[in-house]
């Protein structure tokens, strides 16, 4: 999953404009085993739909997912949730 992210989807999802604002792993068994948790931004929800629909599409996203599942599926869950910075955030 990693090397997918590190390799590929990263700047996929820099092509259909989502900012990759960070990527983490847990350090705890059994998430650290098995969990990557990453943060994107888009300009609005609407263009968060956009960008899933033509990443989604993506010839380039579908032939480097498929590689990476060969073996099988890579990817057990997936939680998507839409944020809002704080007013006290350092993000904002």
């Amino acid at each position: 999953m990693n090397a997918r992210f590190r390799n590929h989807t990263m700047r996929i999802f820099e092509k259909h404009g989502m900012k990759n604002v960070g990527y983490w792993v847990p350090q705890d068994a059994p998430a650290k085993d098995n969990t990557l948790i990453y943060v994107i931004s888009h300009a609005s929800r609407d263009a968060a739909k956009a960008s899933w629909a033509a990443f989604s599409a993506d010839p380039e996203w579908k032939k480097v997912s498929a590689e990476s599942q060969v073996a099988g599926p890579i990817v057990s869950k997936v939680v998507s949730v839409y944020m809002d910075a704080t007013d006290y955030s350092p993000i904002k």
